[in-house]
This record gives structure tokens, sequence and C-alpha cells, in this order.
């Protein structure tokens, strides 16, 4: 974003990367495919490099408010100062504070899930995917990240998504509204867990199992994580993948 500035360009999006997208090895394969999908279609877009910070939402979901809002602060000044007007995010996590939770805050701007934004290029006719792409046929299901469906209400962006990949979309027993919750909400991802008969992210990666799916689809890196463990925990890691709607398209892109 800092040289965009210095060369008087203005990017149309801002892609905030999130921490995990950034730090986690695994994430940074979502970070790449979506900015793969980005560079393919020439989108002029931005990203904050080492001005970005965390958005301060496990702090606030761990109950630290006073951290929570100094981080916020932070980032407000930072995507002000650039005059940013719209942002996308493969961490829905990241939107949904950024987008319900910064505006109290001074932080106002048009924030969207890379799902929501994928959808929305898919419907302008610009991603076009191979004729007889390799997930043709594949069973597919959907994990419901509660961030993207309860908290926002965006169920059907994903799954439109999903459906140009010509695969058999096969859906869950508890999902859109009635989603489970992989276990990593909350600040769950950088704590313990309480005792308990048994891990909550098993229990997901049973019930996508038991539908004999060829593919796992998220759109959280956290969900990917522990559905992920889930999957390896029942040693079906070899047979099952667990891939991020990005990574789902940008394989499949022209």
């Amino acid at each position: 974003m800092a040289e965009m500035m210095m060369n008087g360009e203005t990017p149309n999006i801002l892609f905030w990367v999130g921490c995990a997208g950034s730090f986690d090895q695994r994430a940074q394969k979502i970070t790449k495919a979506f900015a793969a999908i980005l560079n393919k279609l020439q989108i002029k877009y931005a990203i904050l490099g080492k001005e970005e910070a965390c958005t301060g939402d496990p702090a606030r979901r761990a109950g630290n408010e006073f951290l929570f809002q100094m981080m916020a602060y932070n980032n407000i000044q930072v995507l002000n100062g650039y005059n940013v007007k719209k942002i996308v995010t493969a961490c829905p996590h990241c939107f949904n504070t950024l987008k319900n939770e910064y505006p109290e805050l001074g932080g106002n701007y048009e924030v969207l899930h890379h799902t929501t934004f994928l959808q929305q290029l898919i419907n302008e006719g610009k991603i076009k995917l191979k004729e007889s792409g390799s997930f043709k046929g594949k069973r597919i299901t959907y994990h419901d990240s509660c961030y993207l469906g309860r908290a926002n209400n965006i169920y059907e962006a994903p799954r439109q998504v999903l459906e140009l990949l010509d695969a058999e979309l096969v859906e869950m027993k508890r999902c859109r509204t009635n989603g489970l919750c992989c276990g990593a909400g909350g600040a769950q991802m950088f704590k313990e867990e309480e005792a308990g008969t048994h891990r909550i992210n098993t229990e997901r990666a049973d019930e996508a199992l038991s539908l004999q799916p060829d593919v796992i689809a998220s759109a959280c890196p956290f969900c990917n994580t522990m559905i992920t463990d889930g999957v390896k925990s029942r040693e079906k890691d070899h047979e099952v993948k667990v891939l991020d709607i990005a990574e789902l398209i940008i394989a499949e892109m022209e």
C-alpha cells in the first residue's frame, strides 16, 4: 500500500491478509491462492504488509477489551491514513471484526469476505473455469464457518462458488443456521481445551467423513486447521482433502 501511494496509485481493493494468512504455513497457501486469482484477473489490489496488525478479535473474545481497542485504533489510523474504502479478507474472524466492530471506533469500510467477492466476480462473468475440471463429479461437502454463517448470514455465496466446479455438493446434517462450530472460534485456537469427553473438531470431521466426500471445503483458516486435524486423527488425510474455496477455484481457472 505504501509503495502504491508513493507512486500516486490507488488500489481497487485492500486485501486484508490476517494473522493466520500471514504466519500459518497452511493458511499461507490460501493467501497465495486468493492473490493468484486477483493477479490472474488483473484486479488492482494492495496489502498493508508490515503495517497490518491483528484486528484484535482474539483479544476481545478472550475478554481483553483494552488490548482490542488499542489494536483496533492503530489499524483504523493506518486504514484511514490511506483512505481505504473497500477491504476483502479470506478470514471470517477478520471480516466480522472489521465489518461489525470497527465502525463504532471510527473505521467505516466496505468489507467483503473472499467468498462473496468471488461470487460477485463469477456473476460478472470474470471467472471462467476449465471445461472438464478435476473436481467434476467429485463429492464436496462445505463446512459453514460460524463467523460467516450465523454471525453474518452468509450461506449462499460459498455454495454458489462451489456449484461452479460441477461437483456433487453434499450437505452435512448440521449445516447453515444449524452448523456446528469447528472449535476454534472465540480465541479457542490459543488455549487448551476444557475437560470434556471428546474434541469438537473430531466430531465435526466425523460428520463430514460420514458423507464419504472427496473434498471438505472451508472458507476460514481456523476451520481449515481444525477440520484437517480431525481428518488426520481418523487417518483419512490421504483420501480426503480439506481445501479453501479460493484453492478450489484457482486450481480450475482457465
